[in-house]
């Protein structure tokens, strides 16, 4: 049987509205970007991927996709290494302040991640497969998330009230939240935090637990606090937090607050790759790792990640940032095949209103989706949808997230330095 050859890869950048979420290096900025890769292949199948749609990952994105040119499409090992060469040691950047230092290899795999998906989508078109079952199969049919909160303005500045108002107290976090059980079923709550005081984030868990009793909670200020604060905080919510998510910057810090604590602590800023994971376990930083394809370097790799955290008692679970239909379905494979995953993953599902794919097949019930069972990742693109966002990317005047430069646009004095408490 001949290879079934990659023959073209179109990436288009496309933007979407996004609301003023504050979190601890500023705010949403109005539009966020992504790209959606479309892998044509000699047997005349299409992949679908999305990535990141900054300007410097766009670049890579476009670099890589003509190195990519004739690679057999099941070669996914010989892709990356493609990948690797051709990036040389460029390192770059997502841009979103949120997740830990990038290192060369890491540059390379954040890269290949939208191309693996691609591949991987051909692959279970051509065997008559869900993706699911190229990593091992389903063991499970839904798979839970939860919940995902956030401080926001009424509106980004100029504009008029959005659908979903201001929330900058915890009467409105938990109204936020009765909203997003009622009309989801999400099981679990996650607050993210580090925007105003500790103290207040606090007493918006404490409310979240007298509304929610029986509802997992968690908390991510994404390292807006000192060791002590840390420890301080942690100690007031002994009890009510399921984890505690990146309360203090680096691995040395986290391990002190480790050890004054039982609240678990998850990270997806501090265990970022495959060589943080060695010194992680040696200083007793975490106990729960949120894993994210697009970083960790692709589906089969958060496969490996999750063996590792199997084989050391270690939590897993999936980051969100703002993503589309392409990213959700990638991502809802990947829980479905992993036997350990051991909370509900993080999704910004419900702070967007429009999408690239075609409706119908992720719809969120009881708080979980059922895993597409269709070969491949079981999506398809809404080619006007696509038109019409790629327009809007045009037309937006964003290349680049930054959330604090937009913060500064809006506050010049406003400093995004962490620790801030």
């Amino acid at each position: 049987m001949s290879p079934t050859r990659i023959t073209k890869v179109v990436i288009t950048p496309v933007a979407f509205a996004d609301p003023p979420l504050l979190n601890a290096v500023g705010v949403h900025e109005p539009f966020a970007l992504r790209s959606i890769i479309e892998m044509e292949t000699s047997d005349g199948v299409t992949g679908l991927g999305e990535s990141y749609g900054d300007a410097s990952h766009l670049e890579r994105l476009h670099r890589v996709a003509q190195a990519l040119i004739g690679v057999d499409v099941f070669a996914t090992s010989r892709m990356l290494e493609v990948t690797a060469d051709t990036l040389g040691g460029a390192v770059g950047a997502d841009r979103h302040g949120l997740t830990g230092q990038i290192s060369a290899s890491g540059t390379a795999l954040r890269t290949f991640a939208a191309f693996e998906v691609a591949a991987l989508d051909v692959q279970g078109k051509l065997l008559g497969r869900p993706v699911s079952d190229l990593l091992g199969g389903a063991v499970r049919e839904l798979v839970p998330f939860s919940a995902y909160l956030f401080y926001k303005w009424a509106s980004h500045p100029g504009d008029a009230a959005d659908r979903f108002g201001e929330v900058l107290d915890a009467a409105a976090i938990v109204a936020q939240a009765r909203w997003m059980l009622k009309d989801y079923g999400f099981g679990a709550i996650k607050l993210k935090g580090g925007v105003v005081s500790p103290e207040l984030e606090i007493e918006a868990v404490f409310a979240l637990r007298d509304a929610f009793p029986e509802v997992p909670l968690r908390l991510d200020p994404n390292t807006a606090w000192s060791v002590a604060t840390s420890i301080d905080v942690a100690r007031q919510l002994e009890g009510v937090l399921e984890y505690l998510e990146d309360p203090t910057p680096g691995l040395a810090g986290m391990a002190e607050v480790a050890r004054e604590t039982p609240t678990p602590l998850a990270t997806n800023m501090c265990v970022v790759g495959f060589e943080d994971i060695p010194p992680a376990l040696a200083l007793g930083s975490v106990r729960v790792i949120l894993s994210d394809h697009h970083y960790w370097g692709g589906l089969r790799k958060v496969s490996g990640l999750a063996e590792i955290c199997d084989t050391f008692d270690l939590g897993l679970s999936m980051h969100s940032n703002s993503h589309l239909g392409i990213s959700l379905a990638a991502m809802t494979h990947l829980a479905a095949a992993v036997p350990n995953l051991t909370y509900a993953l993080d999704t910004h599902w419900p702070w967007k209103d429009d999408d690239v794919i075609e409706g119908g097949v992720l719809t969120f019930r009881d708080g979980a989706l059922r895993v597409p069972t269709s070969p491949g990742l079981g999506v398809e693109l809404d080619r006007d949808a696509l038109a019409r966002l790629h327009e809007r990317y045009l037309t937006c005047g964003i290349s680049d997230r930054s959330d604090t430069r937009y913060m500064q646009s809006i506050d010049p004095t406003y400093d995004g330095t962490l620790p801030r408490w």
